[in-house]
């Protein structure tokens, strides 16, 4: 996979993964045709989101400090006049902060919650690329066992020869979290 330094991938450009095609039974439920992700960087982890949850992506700018709000919840951006919060993904994940860096980039998403859109831009090391990965190519998330909530991730692509960790962005944030982040958000405002 390449480094792209932040630029948005096209969703119709992106590369394929179907020659890397394997028999698999173990597909899935629910994703039953040929879907496009882009996939970015968590600590040397490759990871993916739907594109069609994806808005844009920036590069990393000046992020406002919003007080009393979690670890993982960076600040808020100006984007185009709204205020949209920042998450670090890796804090989220239990990882180190995200270091800033020229290939460091802001995902700009928009997630569910309780039928409510919420726009928030997620902070990644790196965007790799979009690929398509068709649904033998995807094998439902390990279940790691009852203390480890895996529910955000949506199942474990095959691309290139790895396994890249698909997110559900959706499940990512718990309602207590995101009410932190409205919290945040109406402050900021």
């Amino acid at each position: 996979m390449v480094n792209l330094p932040c630029s948005p991938p096209s969703p119709g450009e992106g590369s394929t993964c179907a020659e890397h095609k394997e028999d698999n039974d173990m597909s899935v439920p629910g994703i039953t045709e040929t879907l496009q992700y882009l996939t970015f960087t968590l600590a040397e982890e490759v990871f993916a989101l739907d594109v069609s949850k994806v808005r844009e992506i920036l590069e990393y700018s000046t992020v406002t400090k919003v007080p009393q709000v979690p670890d993982f919840m960076r600040g808020v951006i100006n984007l185009r006049g709204s205020v949209v919060p920042v998450v670090d993904l890796r804090l989220k994940f239990g990882l180190t902060a995200t270091e800033q860096t020229i290939n460091t980039c802001i995902i700009v998403v928009e997630v569910q919650l309780d039928g409510d859109a919420i726009v928030l831009g997620a902070l990644a090391d790196s965007v790799q690329e979009v690929v398509d990965m068709e649904p033998d190519q995807i094998e439902p998330a390990p279940h790691i066992g009852t203390q480890l909530n895996a529910a955000f991730i949506k199942g474990m692509g095959k691309c290139d020869g790895t396994f890249v960790m698909i997110l559900d962005i959706d499940k990512v944030f718990t309602n207590e979290a995101m009410d932190l982040v409205n919290t945040a958000m109406d402050a900021a405002a």
